[in-house]
């Protein structure tokens, strides 16, 4: 084989092996890889190192914004592009309160949102007779996807139309139509899956509870309201109370201090047992039964009254129905036929029986000597108030 030529080399140098087990071990760094971090939780920036340092700044964001509505929108229309919130203070505020913990992180509306806010609000309230306006209005509430940025500001506009309705204490015809309108953007809010209002539920319960537990409803708008906010509680129970396995208790026990609760008006109580009612039976029989609702409102009735409290806990009375279509009138089981169905062939309880004398003691005890007095006429439908156990007639 022919020569290639000379080869250049650098000779390895030999290193013996216990050299290598004395000196001191190099370490590899290692090698590239990757994590996930929070940029915002609940609109807040972690302070971690991943994360960019806030910026100070001199001016208020919040106050800033502001006055650029202020200057920019047409008079009597106050809505920011970053709107403040009462729960989420400004990045100054914050330092003040907590130096170096939280950092706020606003949110820009769009042109877009701000004037559909605009128009929608406008079309709302004040009520008009523009019915076709109102209802597409609505639906849009009900149905549009894309409106998850405006639901803070929605909510905060709901609860706030519902204080200012019911500020006064004398409420007119004009006050009932506000509350009607904001009834109906509560159910259209609950209504649209797309929205996710679960984190919202805290400040809608407030605005619905006003209305259904107010004392001084406008009187042709009363019954209909209260009906109403006892529909939009069921509604929120049926598709929230898995979620929130505590809601359906928090709000029972609600309704139970609205009717039970010392000097609370009959318009008041009546709210609290239609808001029972909503919910269902089992939440009825706890507040006219074991917490002996109706005994305290036997206790306020005169003897022999016929009132539309009495009625409510007693008979079966017309209600409206709300949709979007016209109002239906329709027969519905009211206060204790709600608990249990009265019998088609009443018998009534025997005092001279050990057994009947001792259901009336229970009675007497459990919903007052007014509202037992017009039960023991009907053996099974007393006993069946009593408990469940008892077997339709």
């Amino acid at each position: 084989m022919p020569s290639a030529g000379p080869v250049y080399f650098i000779e390895d140098e030999e290193i013996e092996f216990d050299r290598a087990l004395r000196e001191e071990k190099v370490t590899l760094p290692k090698g590239v890889t990757w994590t996930a971090h929070w940029l915002a939780v609940e609109g807040v920036q972690p302070l971690i190192p991943e994360n960019p340092p806030a910026v100070p700044r001199d001016i208020d964001p919040e106050s800033a914004a502001a006055k650029q509505a202020l200057s920019t929108n047409a008079p009597g229309s106050i809505f920011p592009p970053t709107p403040p919130s009462s729960d989420r203070p400004s990045p100054i505020q914050a330092s003040k309160q907590q130096p170096q913990q939280h950092i706020a992180v606003k949110q820009v509306l769009s042109r877009e949102l701000q004037l559909y806010y605009t128009r929608l609000t406008s079309s709302l309230l004040p009520p008009t007779s523009d019915f076709a306006k109102r209802t597409a209005a609505l639906a849009s509430l009900r149905h549009d996807a894309g409106l998850s940025p405006l639901l803070p500001y929605l909510v905060r506009w709901v609860g706030q139309g519902v204080v200012d309705a019911l500020r006064s204490g004398s409420q007119n015809e004009t006050d009932g139509k506000v509350l009607d309108v904001l009834l109906d953007v509560i159910g259209a809010l609950l209504d649209n899956q797309t929205l996710g209002v679960e984190p919202y539920l805290h400040q809608l319960l407030p605005s619905i509870f006003s209305i259904l537990l107010h004392s001084a409803l406008p009187p042709s708008h009363a019954a209909h309201l209260r009906n109403t906010a006892a529909q939009i509680l069921s509604h929120l129970l049926t598709h929230y109370s898995t979620t929130y396995p505590g809601l359906s208790s928090r709000i029972v026990k609600t309704l139970i201090v609205g009717l039970i609760g010392e000097g609370k008006s009959r318009s008041t109580r009546e709210g609290a047992i239609r808001g029972l009612m909503g919910i269902g039976k089992e939440a009825v029989r706890q507040g006219l039964v074991k917490h002996h609702g109706a005994k305290i409102i036997g206790d306020e009735c005169m003897p022999g009254e016929s009132s539309p409290l009495v009625e409510l806990v007693m008979v079966r009375v017309p209600y409206t129905f709300v949709s979007e279509r016209p109002l239906i009138v329709r027969v519905k089981q009211e206060g204790f036929r709600l608990i249990h169905s009265p019998s088609r062939q009443p018998v009534p309880l025997n005092l001279d029986s050990g057994a009947d004398a001792s259901v009336i003691e229970d009675l007497r005890s459990h919903i007052g000597a007014f509202f037992a007095e017009r039960v023991i006429g009907d053996a099974a439908w007393a006993r069946g108030i009593l408990s469940d156990d008892a077997p339709s007639a």
